[in-house]
C-alpha cells in the first residue's frame, strides 16, 4: 500500500499544535516508562502524573519496587483506574524482569507482551518512545483521527494499528502517537476535531 497523499502536510500541521502529554516525562528512562504507562490504561494522565511521582520517589527502579509488597503499591498509585489489578503486575512485573532478564526490559515486542500488565499498546508506546522502534501504539486518539483523515477505514484500535503499518513508512511511526494523542487531548470533542482538520485542509 502507498503511504498517505497528505502525511507530510498532516505532519507539519500537528508538529505546529504539538503540546507536551505529561507521561513524554518518563521516555527517556525505560523502567520509568513502562511502568508509567501501564499505570496510565484508561487513566487520565494528571492522575497517572501523580501517581507515578508518589511511587518512583519511594521506588526509583525495579529493585527497590521488588521489595514493596502489593498493599504498599496499592495505597502509592491510587486512585488510577483498576490500581489494585495493576498494583499485583507491577509487584509479578519487577521480579520477572530482575530474574528473566536481567533488570533489562525486553526490546522484542512478543517478549514484552508476556509481562503482566503489558498489552500491544503498551509495549508499542515504549518501544518507540523509549528505544526508538518504529512502532505505532493505537489508542482512541490515533483510532478516531486515522479514521477522520480517511487513512484508515477500521472498527477499533487493534485493527487501525494493523491498517497503519502498512501505510505509514517507518521514519514517521515513532512520532505518529504523540503528535495525534497531542491533538486528540486538545481537540476533545468530535465536532471540534473535524473543524480543526477541516480549518488546516487535512479534510473537506
Amino acid at each position: 500500500m502507498n503511504k498517505p497523499n497528505n502525511l507530510e502536510k498532516v505532519f507539519s500541521v500537528f508538529q505546529k499544535h504539538y503540546k507536551l502529554i505529561p507521561l513524554e516525562v518518563f521516555e527517556k528512562d525505560p523502567y520509568k516508562s513502562l511502568v508509567s504507562t501501564i499505570m496510565s490504561s484508561r487513566t487520565n494522565d494528571d492522575t497517572t502524573l501523580k501517581a507515578a511521582g508518589r511511587l518512583f520517589a519511594k521506588a526509583p527502579d525495579f529493585e527497590t519496587l521488588a521489595k514493596l509488597s502489593q498493599e504498599e503499591i496499592e495505597k502509592l498509585i491510587y486512585p488510577v483506574g483498576f490500581y489494585k489489578n495493576k498494583a499485583k503486575h507491577l509487584c509479578y512485573l519487577s521480579s520477572l524482569i530482575l530474574q528473566k532478564y536481567n533488570g533489562r526490559i525486553p526490546e522484542d515486542p512478543k517478549e514484552l507482551m508476556l509481562l503482566p500488565g503489558v498489552g500491544l499498546k503498551t509495549a508499542n508506546l515504549v518501544l518507540s518512545r523509549t528505544f526508538n522502534k518504529p512502532t505505532i501504539a493505537v489508542d482512541t486518539h490515533v483510532h478516531r483521527i486515522s479514521n477522520l483523515l480517511g487513512w484508515v477505514k477500521t472498527k477499533n484500535p487493534t485493527e487501525t494499528e494493523k491498517e497503519l503499518m502498512l501505510i505509514i513508512p517507518q521514519e514517521y511511526r515513532r512520532d505518529l502517537n504523540r503528535l495525534f494523542v497531542s491533538i486528540g487531548r486538545q481537540y476533545t470533542t468530535q465536532k471540534r476535531l473535524v473543524s480543526f482538520l477541516q480549518e488546516n485542509g487535512l479534510i473537506q
